[in-house]
């Protein structure tokens, strides 16, 4: 709660919060129901908007309550949900038709597809991947629906939503809200235990708020995970005055909080010095300015003016009348005395009825019709100003509260019980023709990335009927990837995996058959039926559910989940390697603090951090009783590798479960 009192002090428009279950950072204090019931109440007076993070992936043994919890957070107020899971939007919308909906940058959107997509799907507003340059931001502000951009926090080195390196390491899910920032730990290229080669600096793009303006942007946001009050105070405050042209105090901020300073990250498109940890020096500075950025949020912010009206006669009832903009209330009191010796007038009404300090109000003045001898004491007049102020607060509460349709809808699972297959058929994801000629006679499908099969790698692969064609799993460019597709489906492939919605707003429109990846993140029965109802063909179910949740999910198309692999961890943009020794001594690979060696995939425009152990469940596949297919994913197997994964015969070394069996 201080900490929303310092943003809304301190010039917030909006704030996110998350209650205490479904939100990114549950981890946080995060907001009781009572709790939140005054957060409306605190943003609605400063005719602020009070969001929620409902932005974590849900189990179907969540749903009925999350429905309720909805429900509630209608009834009080909230202006907007923030979300993730396309299943847990589906609801949303089922419960409050009328819902106000944000996609969070949980959901991968780097391009204006994606983002087009989820404008039909009945977002309002979409939060773009951080990892994006200002012409690419510039295309999604251009398109039709509202654009939220990251402006100063934490970075992390991931893409979001695409991390999965605490739930494999720690059980630790972030797109369940539990994050570890496994990140923040020592990882190296060459074993050096004092690196932390996956530790970005915070971000902030406050000085080029002028060019956010330029490009669109419709919000500008704020990460403050977990932060103190007063580093909410001093990011919000600078941001307001850099909105308003006053040049902020960048020290300012980096003494509240950094890791080495700033970078811009992304947004120029340069991509340098973007690495740094936090500091002894970084953790005194902030001590040494805490005091002075109490000052910017010790009292109340005044963002309404107030005017009065006061009808003061002999022998009637005293009436005072207070304005704010369109409203009006009013109050009485019994009729005032005779004046002995200093009766009453304008300058001692305005003197009472403008000591407004513990208000949010400015003082607009007052007008009176007032006899000449009359008296109200100062007491009295207090009085009557304090019961006007509290009944304006009730009426400005009151008008920037939404009022919502609530349904009584009550969820029910989706009608049909997946029934696996009793051989189960195998999809083979391969990154080398040599993988793909190894695994086609064993394979239902391919999946190949769409780069290999326009460069003649995989021409010795003719069956295009047979061949899922993988997008990039960040698009970089969106033009680029769209006419490769487009080539790729005017001779003659058919099939996608769709990793984001960027990629099923292209699907869509070139005409692909759509399968849904990892990438999406479906978790849950309901996220499987908006796959449906979005044409989708099949999925795959995400890694990071047990085997027996799997089990329990109902769909109207198939699904199948990865059993053999090594999974990828994080999806970067960045590339730890080359920026600690360089691309000329790289060895595709990555040691954390226990000797752990974690394999490197990279390509143009990103790198995939991938586990440790590999992945092995062809000898537990009683464990699933309704997967219709398998994926296999390679990395640098040979052919004699491929072919005996094809057998199923356990490869040599160490393996691992996933969380299959231990969850999340």
């Amino acid at each position: 709660m201080e900490a929303l009192i310092a943003a809304l002090r301190s010039g917030a428009d909006a704030v996110y919060v998350g209650g205490q279950k479904y939100s990114a950072r549950n981890n946080a204090v995060n907001f009781t129901d009572e709790e939140l019931v005054e957060a409306v109440k605190k943003s609605h007076l400063y005719g602020a908007k009070l969001y929620l993070t409902v932005n974590t992936i849900l189990s179907d043994d969540e749903i009925v309550e999350f429905c309720e919890y909805i429900k509630y957070t209608a009834e009080i107020g909230i202006d907007a949900y923030i979300v993730q899971d396309l299943g847990a939007a589906a609801l949303i919308r089922k419960c409050i038709p009328d819902a106000v909906l944000h996609a969070s940058t949980q959901m991968t959107v780097a391009t204006s597809y994606g983002a087009r997509l989820l404008k039909t799907l009945g977002y309002s507003r979409v939060v773009p991947a951080r990892e994006l340059d200002k012409n690419t931001l510039k295309k999604i502000c251009d398109t039709e629906i509202e654009t939220e951009i990251f402006v100063h926090g934490a970075l992390c080195m991931s893409v979001s939503g695409q991390c999965y390196m605490s739930a494999m390491i720690g059980s630790r899910s972030a797109n369940r809200g539990c994050c570890g920032q496994a990140c923040r730990l020592p990882f190296s290229a060459v074993g050096n235990k004092s690196c932390s080669a996956l530790s970005l600096k915070d971000l902030s793009l406050i000085p080029d708020v002028s060019q956010l303006e330029e490009i669109g942007a419709d919000s500008l946001k704020i990460e403050g995970r977990m932060k103190r009050p007063e580093y909410v105070a001093a990011t919000v405050n600078a941001l307001s005055e850099a909105a308003t042209g006053t040049k902020p105090d960048m020290q300012l901020l980096k003494s509240i909080f950094s890791r080495g300073g700033f970078t811009d990250g992304y947004f120029t498109g340069v991509r340098s010095d973007m690495f740094g940890i936090r500091e002894k020096e970084d953790v005194v500075s902030a001590q040494t300015v805490i005091p002075k950025i109490h000052e910017i949020y010790r009292g109340e912010r005044k963002v309404h003016t107030i005017s009065f009206h006061a009808v003061i006669k002999n022998n009637i009832p005293i009436t005072i009348t207070a304005s704010c903009g369109n409203i009006s209330v009013s109050t009485d009191a019994p009729p005032p005395e005779k004046a002995i010796n200093a009766p009453t007038d304008l300058n001692k009404l305005e003197k009472q009825l403008s000591k407004l300090g513990d208000t949010v109000f400015n003082f607009g003045g007052v007008t009176a019709e007032i006899d000449d001898d009359i008296i109200v004491s100062a007491g009295k007049l207090n009085e009557l100003r304090r019961t006007l102020t509290g009944k304006m607060y009730e009426l400005i509460i009151s008008e920037n509260t939404p009022r919502y349709s609530i349904t009584d809808y009550t969820p029910t699972l989706p009608n049909k019980k997946n029934i696996g297959s009793s051989v189960i058929p195998i999809r083979s994801y391969c990154i080398t023709a040599e993988q793909a000629e190894a695994a086609v006679d064993f394979s239902e499908y391919l999946i190949i990335q769409s780069d290999s099969l326009l460069d003649g790698k995989f021409d010795n692969i003719s069956c295009k009927e047979k061949i899922i064609i993988s997008p990039p799993r960040f698009i970089a460019d969106e033009a680029d990837t769209f006419n490769k597709l487009k080539q790729l489906r005017q001779i003659g492939y058919s099939h996608i995996l769709c990793h984001t919605p960027d990629c099923i707003e292209i699907g869509k429109q070139l005409g692909f058959t759509l399968h849904g990846g990892f990438g999406l993140n479906i978790y849950n029965s309901f996220s499987a039926e908006a796959l449906c109802n979005l044409g989708f063909e099949d999925f795959t179910v995400s890694f990071e559910a047990k085997a027996s949740q799997i089990n329990e999910i109902h769909s109207d198309i198939p699904f199948g989940a990865i059993l053999y692999g090594r999974l990828p961890l994080m999806l970067t943009r960045n590339c730890p390697i080359k920026n600690e020794i360089g691309c000329s001594k790289c060895q595709k690979k990555l040691i954390d603090r226990t000797e752990r060696i974690f394999p490197i995939n990279c390509c143009k425009d990103y790198t995939e951090i991938l586990n440790s152990d590999v992945l092995y469940m062809f000898d537990k596949t009683d464990s699933f009783s309704s997967l219709n297919f398998a994926i296999v994913m390679f990395s640098n197997e040979d052919s004699t590798a491929v072919k005996r994964v094809m057998q199923k015969i356990k490869p040599i070394g160490n393996i691992t479960r996933g969380l299959y069996y231990r969850g999340i």
